[in-house]
């Protein structure tokens, strides 16, 4: 632009129309139809060769690296997964495997399971919130009276809702039966007496209200005070009542694990938004998904149960008629490397691991990515936490460039994320 054409600019609308203008094939921000999201935590470090990213095969005891399993076809054409993994193959056509995962947070378990879930490294100034937390805020819970956003099980350092506040926090449940036990009265508390109970409640928090007038931490208690309230109700309750499912159907889901699942659909129809199911749990192979020695050659049962449980999940929201709807998610904080250590074990890799997402009105079928060919480094489509992240967040209607507020700090959702445009339509 020459210096006439910059004063022409300039009188004919300002500094604006020096802006680039979006060109008619430019393509729409793509936004998804899902209304709730599962997601499966598999706390611990899943390792991508013995389950979603098989190799050739490799040997603990001759220390041969590469996958301690053979592996199967799959519906998606060309993928293949670990054996142990025979009912999720079957119906792999409902999800997208993404096998270019990858961060360079430090070779431990607290930093990247804080940076896969809230998208950014650990800061000293801020604490920023998880997914579910941000969900919580920008879509609230599907039904009045009921939590946005919920974990089942130990959390294994889930991130809660940062400077978004206790609104934005997550029910914590560790009995999928009994439910939100801390919520309901004893047995002995009678109506009346818990009716005496909430009038005299609302008296101290009537005072409250007047001396912390404007004291945003108050206002944030006050809230979920309010919120527990309604949370103790028996309408809330009866999400937990498993025993109202058929039996054969509680049979299919199998082990906790399973159950949690479930309860996870469950709770997504009474209109929780979004429900963390935790399975990093020392029920089956004594150390969860950190598959150091012991843990590797018992792996196998891990991979079984997720199997039994994640293929049933599917099955089940399908018939629902709910999978078109819910976007489920299986993540972990890293890969595990090709190599096995003395031990027979394998060590921690996260410059390259996969997740996989089902339904959510996404354009499954499909693997994202490749790896080499012992899977340590992307080859195509590498795909970083804040493009997952916006990809999550996307799928649920949200703007992962939206900016929220820490004070008058602006945040964006996403750290200069991206969805991955391939998965919608």
């Amino acid at each position: 632009m020459n210096r006439r054409e910059f004063q022409q600019a300039v009188l004919a609308g300002g500094t604006a129309a020096l802006l680039p203008r979006a060109t008619a094939s430019a393509a729409p921000a793509p936004r998804g139809r899902a209304e709730a999201c599962i997601f499966l935590w598999l706390g611990g470090g899943m390792c991508h060769l013995d389950t979603f990213d098989p190799k050739r095969r490799g040997d603990p005891l001759l220390r041969k690296a590469g996958s301690a399993y053979a592996a199967i076809d799959t519906a998606i054409d060309g993928a293949q997964v670990c054996e142990h993994l025979p009912r999720t193959a079957a119906i792999l056509d409902r999800g997208v495997i993404l096998r270019t995962m990858h961060h360079g947070m430090p070779d431990e378990h607290a930093r990247p399971t804080n940076l896969v879930k809230t998208g950014r490294p650990t800061s000293g100034t801020i604490v920023y919130p998880s997914l579910g937390s941000i969900v919580s805020h920008e879509r609230g819970s599907a039904v009045v009276g009921v939590p946005p956003y919920v974990v089942i099980g130990y959390p294994n350092v889930t991130r809660g809702p940062g400077f978004l506040g206790a609104r934005c926090g997550y029910l914590y449940l560790t009995d999928t039966e009994a439910g939100p036990t801390g919520l309901r009265p004893p047995d002995e508390v009678g109506v009346a007496r818990q009716a005496r109970r909430r009038a005299l409640l609302g008296t101290l928090r009537d005072r409250q209200r007047t001396h912390f007038a404007g004291d945003s931490a108050w206002v944030d208690y006050d809230a979920a005070i309010e919120q527990s309230l309604r949370l103790g109700g028996p309408d809330f309750g009866r999400a937990f009542e498993l025993r109202r499912e058929p039996a054969a159907l509680r049979n299919r889901y199998g082990d906790e694990f399973g159950q949690r699942c479930l309860l996870a659909r469950r709770l997504v129809q009474a209109g929780v938004r979004w429900v963390e199911v935790s399975f990093n749990l020392n029920f089956i192979n004594g150390t969860g998904w950190d598959t150091h020695a012991h843990g590797q050659r018992e792996q196998h049962r891990l991979i079984a149960s997720l199997d039994v449980g994640l293929s049933t999940l599917i099955a089940d929201l399908e018939r629902q008629k709910l999978l078109d709807s819910t976007l489920v998610v299986v993540a972990t904080e890293f890969g595990r490397p090709a190599e096995f250590d003395g031990q027979g074990g394998r060590g921690h890799q996260a410059s390259a691991f996969s997740t996989v997402l089902f339904g959510g009105g996404l354009r499954t079928g499909q693997v994202v990515g490749s790896t080499d060919a012992l899977g340590k480094m992307p080859l195509s489509s590498p795909i970083s936490i804040p493009d997952w992240h916006a990809t999550i967040h996307t799928a649920l209607g949200i703007d992962p460039a939206k900016e929220l507020y820490a004070g008058d700090r602006p945040v964006p959702i996403t750290d200069h994320g991206s969805p991955l445009a391939m998965l919608f339509d």
